[in-house]
């Protein structure tokens, strides 16, 4: 499973979203300090979740990054995030 899977899956079943894109941004920062030679390092991700609702933006990312876990999150260089409610 790629990265960009894992990502997807860990976020689908974290919070049954009624959007969800992630796209791995990886090609475009081949070359840049931090970016592997392999890519998958570099994903950005569009979700929209009733699961958000009436939380900040930094509560929001707390809560991707923990649904995400250390595993995945060691494993990447960038993560954007576009988050909000449906």
């Amino acid at each position: 499973m790629s990265v960009a899977q894992e990502i997807h899956k860990k976020l689908a079943e974290a919070f049954s979203p009624v959007e969800l894109d992630v796209q791995d941004d990886s090609a475009s920062h081949a070359g840049h300090a931090g970016a592997p030679s392999g890519g998958e390092s570099h994903f950005n991700v569009r979700i929209r979740a009733k699961a958000f609702a009436g939380q900040s933006r930094i509560t929001r990312h707390r809560a991707v990054h923990a649904a995400l876990g250390a595993d995945v999150l060691s494993r990447i260089h960038a993560l954007a995030l576009d988050i909000d409610t449906p």
